[in-house]
């Protein structure tokens, strides 16, 4: 099936416009410079390591670096960078953090430091941005404003450290505040809001949708304020909620999906009813983040399933809120283009638009190092190598499947084959065969989506069939 919907916006691919560089921030009595944007909503505190112990002499060098207890402006979510994006952190990354409300001081808590399986594609223009960095996995951490953190190099006694640095080299502690929600302080958005409904607003740039595409026109409008989308007639957008696309039901996904087709109306779809999914405007994300350009590829043949790895201490309410941290770390901190995920859902089962562009087209992520073109990553807000994912959240990663693999004609039960960019698991240029519902594991030598989540992979591609009708 042709990626219908990716053509009928007629949205053209901009050129990669280059992130403002931080601003550079009055350093705090007794902390080292800190680096923020205080003109946008949220902000992110940038610390430099230093060694700790015994090793202060080595510098850069030493085999153990971090920061000492000390007060910080309030954050949520904390992660480690450094300069080179190809080198990996063998070692152990560990922070403790003050609650803000209490001035508790958690124990030791671990942030997976394998992140760089995730990201764009060596050859893409996003990943020879030169603006990328290495990072570990976020971490949640909730309303805090102290922090400790000590980052230890796995050492081998028979190779002592003699000039080199056991550790990447520019290590820096990540303080992430999502920043309040301005659409609706104290808002619920794990429960949908009964008949509130609003009229979608004109973009700016004035080109013509064409009449077929209109629910695509929707689809990308609703998601982006900026898709340069003008109805032509206001018949043909109905009224939506900028905060979500609402579910629709198995025969009213099949005639919107067989009106954007009208050559093969006489075949009946294999497509699952379309999910709620809240969008971008919905979880409260400042689009002047991200690079204002899309970049599509030319269908979905493949959906990899992640974990976030930032811990489940969260809400559903704070959600949103963990999405916006999340998503200013993969840009500001890491040097993404956007998030790097297509969708993100919740352990209560809501579904969340990721990377911007359109959810209903195939739009290129940074999920899946070496397999991002021709498939979506749909991230499990959590950590799984030990902790079971919620049964809404595997619910919702069937739904969301049989819709979007559906709208491209693929069976959520089946195999394909994608082509490698290179990893650490298959040269570039390998043609290999997946599971249309994949792990992250399956594309790429990680733990992710962790063991427990991974396992519930079989079921989901079941469930996601039949929502199929298969």
């Amino acid at each position: 099936m042709r990626g219908f919907l990716a053509s009928s916006v007629g949205v053209t691919c901009a050129a990669a416009l280059a992130l403002p560089l931080a601003l550079s921030a009055p350093a705090q009595a007794g902390l080292p410079a800190v680096t923020s944007e205080p003109a946008a909503p949220g902000s992110t505190q940038s610390l430099p390591l230093v060694p700790l112990g015994g090793e202060r002499s080595l510098g850069s060098a030493a085999p153990e670096q971090g920061l000492v207890r000390r007060d910080v402006r309030p954050f949520s979510l904390v992660g480690v960078i450094w300069d080179n994006p190809d080198s990996e952190l063998h070692g152990r990354v560990q922070v403790r953090t003050r609650a803000a409300a209490t001035g508790q001081w958690s124990g030791w808590q671990d942030v997976e430091t394998h992140n760089h399986e995730h990201g764009a594609d060596p050859d893409s223009a996003e990943g020879g941005s030169g603006r990328l960095r290495g990072s570990t996995a976020p971490l949640w951490v909730g309303d805090s404003d102290g922090v400790e953190v000590r980052v230890q190099a796995e050492m081998d006694e028979r190779a002592p450290v003699v000039s080199d640095s056991p550790l990447p080299r520019g290590l820096r502690l990540e303080l992430v505040a999502p920043g309040a929600d301005a659409r609706s302080a104290g808002a619920q958005p794990d429960v949908p809001r009964a008949g509130a409904q609003q009229s979608l607003p004109r973009a700016d740039a004035q080109v013509r949708a064409p009449r077929a595409g209109a629910l695509s026109a929707v689809y990308a409008a609703v998601s982006d304020g900026n898709t340069g989308l003008e109805p032509t007639s206001a018949a043909e957008i109905p009224e939506l909620s900028p905060d979500e696309i609402p579910a629709l039901s198995q025969q009213e996904t099949e005639r919107e999906l067989l009106a954007e087709r009208p050559d093969e109306q006489r075949v009946k779809p294999y497509i699952g009813p379309r999910p709620r999914i809240v969008t971008r405007k919905g979880w409260g994300a400042n689009e002047d983040l991200r690079e204002r350009g899309f970049v599509y590829t030319k269908k979905v043949k493949v959906a990899f399933v992640h974990h976030t790895a930032s811990g489940n201490n969260y809400t559903c309410a704070q959600a949103p809120s963990v999405i916006r941290s999340i998503y200013r770390y993969h840009v500001v901190s890491s040097g993404w283009r956007d998030i790097g995920y297509n969708f993100l859902v919740d352990k209560c089962g809501n579904i969340y638009e990721g990377r911007a562009g359109g959810v209903a087209k195939a739009v290129m992520g940074a999920h899946t190092l070496g397999f991002n073109t021709d498939s979506m990553g749909i991230a499990v807000l959590g950590s799984f190598g030990k902790t079971k994912p919620s049964g809404s959240a595997v619910t919702a990663i069937a739904k969301l499947t049989a819709w979007k693999l559906g709208l491209f004609g693929a069976n959520p039960n089946g195999k394909t084959y994608l082509k490698s960019g290179g990893g650490n698991l298959y040269k570039k240029g390998k043609n290999v065969r997946l599971n249309v519902i994949s792990g992250h594991r399956d594309g790429f030598s990680t733990e992710c989506p962790g063991w427990q989540l991974y396992s519930k992979l079989g079921s989901a591609r079941k469930t996601a069939a039949k929502f199929q009708g298969r």
